[in-house]
């Protein structure tokens, strides 16, 4: 895929030849992250952070789009569009321009958005040949456009922008909730950040963003959410340790576990190792951060060394008793393998890489991972557990069978956080808008009798 003229890497069409690398990539099985980490690659390392942000928006925007934007596609070119890279091309046009809220047509002209597509096509000697054909099928999409849509909306993958054995499963399991959950997932999430109290306090870092002319609020204990989010490297005090981004949701995972000061702690599945830092940040502690990918691991240095705090990284599987060194833990956060249906708003790739068998499939992992973790429990411990899971049978259900089987006493804990569902009954919050779907459980190993 050697283009053939050079894009300028500013441009419309410069961004969208690169998200239709990415969603090509997705299309074939990779993660839309390491997906993206590849198009910056070939890109070269003259690529600037905003063309990089606008692959990535537009990369994102499609896949939240892509059930939309095949049906489409479908109905104007009966025949697949062919090389994948083509087809992936068409489908971020009519992603911007087909939104029916106009979200994307707001962002982006959709007769320029036509004029970029058709340019990015000409820039790609895979795609050259069909530039007469990109400029034929998003011309008649405007000409066509609200009898396409009408017709198309009609269908629940195209309305919903999920595979339909999603929509029927989570029809199946949240009857009264199943379209608010479906359609907060494919709402951009926002921006939200840990204060690490540490070296300040929520108040003092709520006066350093107003002094930048950056609106945020208090959500949580430790949380703040930005009104409008921003790069990364734009947070004040990132780099210096004062914030780490954390959705609110995943914060209450330390807190939970009721950490305190000389406490041996093991927080297993540990990369990327946000819940890593918290638990640091909350108490003294001899914490080990655990994750079976040695890669992965990288990430929990980086996030350590910036937040200036330290923990016995080791590389093992938690299912396997290899690694343990015999010392029982006094806390032990397990946040096990699940599909991540949770945290779809944030990662909308999962819904086109998560086949229907997978559920059962990491539920019996995460149960013998659970099962093997409760034996390094010191008597009278905790263990969290913990999974970005909407689904049944790797929240609810899994803790269920996990107590049965271990007699394990369950504390009282938040249960799920549906994104765009109320809170259960008795936490703060009212709406969990803030909060990625993740579910908790907390147990507590009881004595013998």
């Amino acid at each position: 895929m050697t283009p053939t003229t050079t894009l300028k890497y500013d441009s419309l069409a410069f961004a969208l030849h690169g998200a239709a690398l990415a969603v090509q990539q997705v299309r074939a099985g990779d993660a839309l992250p390491q997906a993206l980490t590849n198009v910056f690659a070939r890109s070269g390392a003259e690529l600037t952070p905003q063309a990089r942000g606008a692959i990535q928006d537009l990369s994102y925007r499609t896949l939240r789009a892509l059930g939309r934007a095949d049906a489409l596609l479908a109905r104007l070119a009966p025949k697949a569009p062919s090389p994948p890279i083509l087809h992936a091309l068409l489908c971020c046009a009519l992603a911007l321009i087909s939104d029916p809220a106009g979200a994307g047509a707001q962002t982006y002209n959709a007769h320029t958005v036509v004029d970029q597509a058709v340019t990015a096509a000409a820039s790609d000697q895979d795609m050259a040949h069909a530039k007469g054909m990109v400029n034929a099928v998003l011309r008649r999409f405007l000409r066509e456009r609200d009898s396409l849509l009408e017709a198309v909306l009609k269908e629940p993958t195209a309305f919903w922008n999920y595979p339909t054995w999603w929509i029927d499963s989570m029809e199946t399991s949240y009857p009264r909730q199943w379209q608010a959950v479906l359609a907060a997932g494919n709402a951009p999430p926002p921006l939200t950040l840990r204060v690490n109290r540490r070296r300040t306090t929520v108040a003092d870092y709520l006066a350093l963003l107003a002094e930048k002319d950056i609106a945020a609020e208090k959500i949580g204990e430790s949380a703040v959410r930005l009104a409008v989010p921003v790069p990364v490297n734009q947070i004040p005090g990132f780099g210096a340790g004062l914030v780490s981004v954390q959705d609110a949701g995943a914060q209450l995972a330390a807190p939970l576990l009721d950490v305190a000061d000389g406490m041996r702690v093991l927080d297993a599945c540990a990369a990327p190792g946000g819940k890593s830092g918290h638990l640091l940040e909350s108490a003294d502690i001899e914490l080990t951060a655990l994750d079976n990918d040695a890669r992965r691991m990288g990430r929990i240095t980086e996030n350590l060394e910036r937040l200036q705090l330290s923990a016995r990284l080791l590389v093992g599987d938690a299912a396997s008793q290899s690694w343990w060194d015999g010392r029982p833990f006094d806390r032990i956060l397990a946040d096990v393998p699940c599909t991540a249906s949770g945290i779809v708003r944030r990662h909308p790739d999962i819904r086109w890489l998560r086949r229907k068998a997978d559920s059962a499939q990491l539920a019996t992992l995460s149960s013998q991972i659970l099962d093997n973790l409760w034996q390094m429990l010191v008597t009278d411990g905790k263990l969290l557990f913990v999974t970005c899971s909407v689904w049944p049978q790797e929240s609810e259900g899994q803790a269920a069978a996990f107590a049965e089987r271990n007699q394990a006493l369950r504390l009282p804990a938040p249960g799920q956080l549906l994104p765009g569902q109320p809170l259960p009954e008795g936490f703060r919050g009212g709406m969990s808008d803030d909060h990625d779907g993740l579910f908790y459980a907390l147990f507590q190993k009881r004595g013998a009798c």
